[in-house]
């Protein structure tokens, strides 16, 4: 199973200027998270800070005990191998074959026997749809493709905690549907805690069990996913509606003469149907995220927004209802 991650407090500058500040959530074990955001409001950086590629001023990221932000380095280094990172561009080695790259982090951190690394290689390039590619090189593939073996790179090491950095950057919409129903059944497959950073709203609206939004420096919301598509803030009203009307402008924050100009002028938004998460494909095991996901988010339904809680009570009706259907008859069967 998955790890939990707590983030506490978290501060990042570089020089004079605030990239976000003060930001506190816990991705709970084992459940898919998505950090939405527009472009240029830190999120790389934040996954850079989870895993202790850069320093925040200020917070704690804790994973098992340790402090990815203060504990000794020799911690840190250790507990990152708890890690599987899947960069925006796949980060392979342009000179090696997909099978070299994909064996890189055996080679560079363990002792295992070539045969071994072969055999592990090859059940990961599988996984991710590669098999028959091991050969080429990155430049001789398509762009989802080398996403794909970065993939498979980012899970050769048995990870517990998987960050995705824009997996559908350079996608079509087709690739990035493959894409999601890929995560979604790894997840199922090992039971991940994950990660996935996008504005992507494919992504957004049908993988998550939760959903977070960094904007103007700030954490704007984070919890379950029915927290942030039935949201009314004006910023995730307007990023999920994919309109001008709002907030985020084309290179920062509107003024306030702008919205309240906007305001005047601008028709409400339509109400946001929450679609059904993604399942696992046919043939996967269910996900063991779901009902702790279930457990815990019905603990705390009280303390969420109506909206939400009305969302949650919808879709778990609607899905104990098409339990009821599919289940078979007492007594049935030959």
């Amino acid at each position: 199973m998955g790890i939990e991650v707590v983030v506490e407090g978290l501060t990042k500058s570089f020089g004079e200027q605030n990239i976000w500040r003060d930001v506190s959530l816990t991705l709970p074990a084992g459940e898919v998270s998505v950090m939405l955001g527009p472009s240029g409001t830190g999120k790389t950086v934040f996954l850079k800070s989870l895993i202790g590629l850069l320093k925040p001023e200020k917070g704690r990221v804790l994973i098992n005990g340790v402090d990815m932000v203060n504990s000794p380095t020799r911690d840190i280094y250790e507990t990152r191998k708890l890690f599987g990172l899947m960069f925006q561009d796949g980060a392979l080695f342009g000179s090696l074959s997909l099978f070299d790259n994909i064996a890189f982090p055996l080679r560079e951190h363990t002792r295992k026997k070539e045969s071994e690394i072969r055999r592990i290689v090859m059940e990961r390039i599988e996984v991710v749809g590669l098999l028959g590619a091991e050969g080429k090189l990155p430049g001789e593939i398509s762009g989802g493709m080398r996403k794909r073996a970065g993939l498979a790179r980012a899970l050769v090491l048995d990870p517990q905690i998987i960050l995705c950095d824009e997996p559908d950057s350079g996608l079509d919409p087709v690739r990035t549907a493959y894409l999601s129903q890929l995560l979604i059944d790894l997840n199922a497959q090992i039971d991940a805690t994950m990660l996935i950073v996008t504005h992507n709203l494919d992504i957004a609206a049908t993988v998550p069990d939760n959903m977070g939004m960094l904007f103007r420096r700030e954490l704007v919301t984070f919890g379950p996913r029915e927290v942030l598509l039935t949201s009314d803030e004006p910023v995730v009203s307007q990023f999920l509606g994919g309109r001008r009307e709002g907030p985020i402008g084309m290179s920062e924050e509107k003024d306030a003469a702008t919205l309240a100009a906007e305001a005047n002028s601008v028709t409400p938004a339509a109400p946001r149907v929450i679609v059904p998460q993604r399942q696992p494909s046919p043939g996967l095991p269910p996900r063991r995220a779901v009902a702790r996901r279930r457990e815990r988010v019905m603990r705390m339904i009280d303390t969420l927004p109506p909206a939400a809680r009305s969302a949650i009570r919808e879709t778990y009706a609607r899905d104990a209802a098409a339990a009821t259907v599919t289940a078979p008859v007492a007594g049935s069967g030959a």
